[in-house]
């Protein structure tokens, strides 16, 4: 901008002469009156006149030029960095410093525009910074040297199911619902200033214990500072599937045991199987006994196909070209829950079998293992009801062959419909469920590309379906 200075020196430098000018003009009119027949002061007159008619010019111009700078000046105040030109006055003081100007308001304009360049680069980097804060998995809260969370990203609002007004200003302490263990390690990583990387706690959110991998770093060095960075991540699912693992290899290992005792009790399911068959020939005077020799037989050979399936399935697949008719398997279980537990219990059976063959690949072997497991869990929960009964129904659907047996006891609370078919999870009393039927049952099914599920829409007790892929007859006779 012009100097203040320089502006005053130069009308200062205009206004004495013009001061001079005018003093000796009033002079001469004075005293000319007397002289006015000498040519030498008619001439001083006309120079005089002439440094008159000069000095009011450049007094103008001066003028004129102060006021360009001025109006420049209140440009510049609004923001309007423009050049201003000299022309016509750059021959008078003040236009000679509209060029300082010009170069002083060209060097705002790149200042400014350094700036502008400056303030876009910081703006793209917050919100570079914030998209990476935003998308982080795990909830970021960031603290200042009192604690209080400063900073909180979206995860951090979901976990705690509450918006960034509410977090912000919280203490985090009253924020975090701990156990006493947690509590103290995190106060004792504040106090020390000791840095936490991926230890897990426990937290109680929303009314639910979750488990959190905690990671905790700070700003600076310096003892009195306590501002840092808390990230939390949920691994709640993911120490769920490690416990899930080392269960599965724990039945693995069960898995395995069984499967030698099953081999053990094929020798001796065999001399059962073999004296029942004497038992039965040397019964020919008594029918009765006869009788029951041979249904021994037909139970031990059930028995020993059920140990076979048993093995099969403990060791790898192997195409067995078998099938199975799934009317006839019902019938079959049917008549052994019918000749003990079934009677014992008085419950009602009904048989709604399909009037078509339902064949399924595969041996009957393991699919007896599905059903058995099936009913015994109905029987059980008819413990208390009035009337009770079982409905077995079997039928088509696209390309499966379905079982369906429906109870009409208390069903299945639906919160624990996800859960039936963990592990060891099981709805009866202590020592009355392991807990493996319904799972080693699915493991079954879903083996040969079938499903089971309970049906959350029958209202009359609960009612378990078993999908299998259908042997389609018309191909195999072909």
């Amino acid at each position: 901008m012009p100097n203040r200075h320089v502006v005053i020196t130069g009308i200062t430098g205009l206004l004495i002469p013009a001061v001079a000018a005018l003093t000796v003009g009033l002079l001469f009119a004075y005293f000319g009156q007397h002289w006015q027949d000498a040519r030498f002061f008619w001439l001083a007159g006309a120079l005089l006149a002439g440094f008159l008619a000069y000095v009011t010019i450049r007094l103008f111009a001066e003028l004129a030029a102060l006021r360009r700078l001025e109006t420049g000046i209140h440009n510049a105040r609004e923001g309007l960095l423009e050049s201003t030109s000299a022309e016509p006055f750059a021959w008078t003081c003040a236009g000679r410093l509209i060029p300082e100007y010009n170069t002083t308001i060209a060097s705002l304009r790149l200042m400014f525009h350094t700036v502008e360049q400056c303030q876009g680069r910081f703006l793209s980097e917050r919100n570079r910074s914030n998209t990476i804060l935003q998308s982080l998995p795990g909830a970021l809260l960031s603290l200042a040297d009192d604690l209080h969370v400063t900073i909180a990203n979206r995860q951090a609002e979901l976990m705690f199911d509450v918006g960034a007004q509410n977090l912000i200003g919280a203490n985090l302490f009253d924020l975090l619902d701990l156990n006493e263990r947690d509590r103290e390690l995190l106060r004792d990583a504040f106090l020390y200033k000791h840095t936490v990387s991926n230890q897990e706690i426990a937290l109680r959110v929303n009314g639910e214990n979750r488990f959190f991998s905690l990671n905790l770093g700070f700003y600076n060095d310096e003892e009195n500072d306590m501002g840092g960075v808390l990230i939390l991540q949920d691994v709640t699912e993911h120490r769920r599937l490690m416990e899930s693992v080392a269960t599965r290899d724990k039945l693995v290992a069960m898995g395995q045991l069984a499967a030698g005792v099953a081999h053990e009790l094929n020798t001796p399911l065999g001399n059962i199987l073999g004296y029942a068959q004497l038992l039965e020939r040397g019964a020919a005077d008594s029918p009765k006994l006869a009788g029951y020799a041979r249904i021994i037989a037909d139970e031990t050979q059930r028995c020993s196909r059920v140990v076979h399936e048993l093995l099969n399935y403990a060791r790898k697949d192997k195409c067995s070209g078998e099938t199975c008719d799934l009317n006839q398997l019902a019938h079959e279980v049917i008549e052994t829950f019918i000749n003990c537990r079934l009677k014992r219990y008085r419950i009602e059976i009904v048989m709604e079998l399909s009037p078509e063959k339902l064949i399924v690949e595969g041996g009957c072997g393991q699919l007896d293992i599905v059903l058995t497991n099936l009913l015994a869990n109905a029987i059980d929960a008819l413990g208390k009801t009035q009337s009770p009964k079982i409905t077995v129904r079997t039928w088509t659907e696209d390309k499966y062959a379905v079982i369906g047996i429906a109870d009409n006891g208390p069903g299945v609370p639906s919160d624990m419909r996800n859960r039936l078919f963990d592990l060891f999870f099981t709805t009866k009393e202590v020592g009355q469920g392991t807990g493996l039927g319904l799972a080693i049952s699915e493991a079954i099914v879903t083996k040969r590309g079938g499903f089971i599920t309970c049906d959350a829409e029958y209202q009359d007790g609960a009612h378990f379906v078993v999908k299998l892929p259908a042997v389609d007859l018309e191909r195999v006779k072909q």
